[in-house]
Formats: C-alpha cells, structure tokens, sequence
C-alpha cells in the first residue's frame, strides 16, 4: 500500500518503515510512462521506493512555465500506487522551504553555465538545491534520473560527489513515444502540427548519431533541424560522455534545445566516435 505524505513529520513517520535500502524517484509531477519506467527500474532493486512530487519554483526563471506547469496530483497518486511506490511524498512549499526562499542555495560551478545553464540562468542553482534537500529529507540510498535531462542528471552526480552526500544515483535511458519523440510533460503543450514538427528533434540525433565523424555528426542533425520551419534551434552541441570536450574516439553526447511554437522542448542520444582507417 502506497503511504501519501505532505509534511516532515508525516514522511519521517513513514519512512520509519523502510526496514533497508531507500530509493527516491524525484518528479515535479504530471507523471508519465518516463516517470513509470524510473520507478519501475528503481523497484528492481529497492522494495521501499519513495516518489516525491513537487514543482521547485526556484528552477523557474522569468517568463518559464511555473504557473502553468501541470499539476494532477490525483492522477499522479494513482500511477504511483499501480506502480507499487511505497511511499509518496508531496510537500508545499512551506514544507520544502519553511525559512521562505532560501538565502543559501548551490553553485552549480562551470557544468552549469553551458548548454540549458546558458539558455536558463538559475536554473540549475534551483534545481541542485532542491535536490540536495529531498535526498536528505527522503534518507535517500539510492536515487533514479532520467538521461532525457543529461546535464541535470551529470550536475547531481558532481554534486553528490562534491559534497560527498552518500547516495548512489542511478541514470535511467530517455523513454520515447512510438515515433520517437522523447517523452516531456511539456508535450501536452504541442498543437498537432506542433508535435509533427517536434519530431525534428529526435530524428536529428537520431541520424546524427549515425555518424562517426564530429563534423559529419553536427552537419547531418543540424540540416535536419534547419530544415523544419516549425523549430526555432536553441542549441545543437556534441560534447565528451561527460560534457566535458569532445574526444578524437570514444563515448560522446549528442544533445538539443529548440522552441516549437511556445513550448521548449529539450533531447540527446549517446554517440560513439570513431577516427577514420
């Protein structure tokens, strides 16, 4: 049975149960198959999931999505519960920040400042911030992140590193519609046409990662996107497995950012680079 907390004492009660390892599934809610599928994976291993649900003002930057971000928090129960979630936790804001909005909050250091760090100042001190306190809250061993958001899951990883935190994280690969189109709350947002042009995106990366030259890379995924009208390119970049450089040979990213009509929608694949014989 799934325990529903909205408070700190609430969850402290039900994580008394927990009897062994505990691993967290974060969300900001609107949960779909991508969400499904982390804690299903994170259920292979830990009998005692939690799943917290919260939309985290402090990643939202001026003119983003906050207010109309999705909130079917019944829905979210209900998928929580058929995925055997032993306990879900979902907070307030007071409950999450009970001093206000935080004075002190992460630095999410150079990883930060490129590719969605670039295009959304902020958003990552919001997001690592957040993180940091529901590992904490949630007594977390082990926690699940999707690969769909690339760079958030790395900046985790540095920080649980940095701050040496004690918590496995575990990423999770991207979850795709049938037509490849890589599953977002934010899809519900696309017209029809909208998604049809939307599909540029993972198409791109897909042929894109086709190849084994950089240049070859970029130049097939970049035509591709250049060519649907309905996408207003906000990055295309091919960085090293880490996002650090790009290597001569060898595990890389591919990774997107692009506007289709208002909605931003975000992807990337694995590459392996090879040098020509």
């Amino acid at each position: 049975m799934t325990q529903v907390a909205h408070t700190r004492d609430e969850l402290v009660a039900a994580l008394d149960g927990a009897g062994g390892e505990v691993a967290v599934v974060m969300t900001m809610g609107a949960l779909h198959e991508g969400h499904g599928r982390l804690i299903r994976t994170a259920r292979q291993r830990s009998p005692f999931v939690v799943v917290t649900i919260f939309v985290n003002p402090l990643q939202f930057g001026p003119g983003e999505d906050f207010e109309k971000y999705p909130r079917t928090l019944e829905a979210d129960l209900g998928a929580c519960r058929a995925e055997g979630a032993a306990v879900v936790f979902a907070p307030g804001r007071d409950d999450v920040y009970p001093g206000g909005a935080p004075s002190i909050t992460m630095n999410p250091g150079p990883l930060g400042a490129i590719l969605e760090g670039a295009s959304r100042p902020g958003h990552f001190s919001g997001m690592l911030t957040v993180v940091e306190k529901l590992l904490r809250l949630t007594r977390a061993d082990v926690a699940y992140f999707g690969e769909k958001d690339f760079q958030q899951l790395a900046l985790i990883r540095r920080m649980v590193l940095d701050l040496e935190l004690g918590v496995e994280i575990v990423g999770v690969p991207t979850v795709r519609e049938s037509d490849g189109l890589a599953l977002s709350s934010r899809n519900r947002y696309l017209s029809e046409q909208e998604r049809k042009s939307a599909l540029a995106l993972s198409r791109a990366l897909r042929e894109g990662a086709g190849h084994s030259d950089p240049a070859a890379v970029l130049a097939t995924a970049g035509k591709i996107l250049a060519e649907e009208p309905g996408v207003r390119l906000d990055y295309l970049e091919l960085t090293g497995a880490d996002l650090g450089d790009v290597p001569d040979e060898g595990p890389a990213r591919l990774l997107v950012a692009a506007r289709v009509g208002a909605t931003r929608l975000i992807d990337n694949v694995p590459i392996v680079l090879r040098k020509e014989a």
